[in-house]
């Protein structure tokens, strides 16, 4: 019966995105032919899609802060991720223009393509020359004073309950090369409340708990190594993780 109720949940979740995507699709459609002008615009649509949607089946966020951050500095964002939650997640964190880095078969998916089409970059991970372009577009982003969210892990693995996985190396020399910190940012429970995509286990209303931890910075200086920042990243995140793993 549980199990009934939380599949229920979930079709009214996806009925939710649905209905104010619909809603939204008419100005988005304008605004989406050109994204350079209008990409705060955009940004700001997607945000509110997404935060209405889960409101309305009765899902929160709380924010937990190791230190007050300063968002008038560009950052990548790097989270854990086990729950298409995540996504709304990082719209309901971060109060800055950003694009998320995802995969390409978010091109296919009626209401992500829009954005992957015109502010999100889409990667083949198994392509050289997909992940390139990525990385060149992500960069070019910062540069215009843009956040990114990369989420480190790559994907959500099929493994419940879930762990943090150990981190590919992309973000970390696109951190490097542009001299961007690092904003490490643990969502601990919303694979309690929709894991993955909810198909298997469904969704429940509920409060997502994040934290925000301090940002990480690299050093001003040459040899400056990305396999040390990825690891420090890692075993700091890691920690908070397992840490709150009983509480939320």
């Amino acid at each position: 019966m549980l199990l009934l109720l939380r599949k229920i949940h979930r079709l009214l979740y996806f009925f939710a995105v649905l209905f104010f995507f619909i809603l939204s699709y008419p100005l988005l459609f304008l605004l989406s032919r050109n994204p350079i002008k209008n990409y705060a615009a955009i940004v700001w649509f997607r945000k509110w899609i997404s935060i209405l949607s889960v409101h309305l089946v009765g899902i929160r966020f709380k924010i937990h802060y190791e230190e007050p951050i300063d968002w008038s500095q560009p950052y990548i964002l790097c989270p854990n991720h086990t729950s298409i939650l995540d996504i709304t997640a990082l719209t309901y964190l971060c109060p800055q223009q950003f694009s998320f880095m995802g995969k390409i078969e978010l091109l296919k998916n009626p209401v992500t393509r829009i954005f992957f089409k015109s502010i999100d970059i889409p990667v083949k991970r198994e392509s050289k020359i997909s992940s390139f372009k990525a990385f060149k577009r992500g960069l070019e982003l910062l540069g215009l004073g843009k956040s990114l969210v990369i989420f480190p892990e790559g994907a959500i693995e099929d493994e419940y309950p879930p762990k943090l996985h150990k981190f590919k190396a992309g973000a970390f020399k696109m951190a490097q090369e542009n001299r961007t910190a690092i904003l490490p940012v643990i969502i601990h429970n919303a694979w309690k409340v929709m894991w993955d995509d909810g198909r298997e286990f469904g969704s429940a209303p509920g409060v997502i708990h994040i934290s925000v931890l301090k940002p990480i910075q690299y050093a001003e200086t040459e040899n400056a190594k990305t396999n040390t920042v990825e690891n420090e990243v890692y075993e700091k995140m890691n920690k908070v993780w397992l840490e709150n793993l009983a509480k939320y």
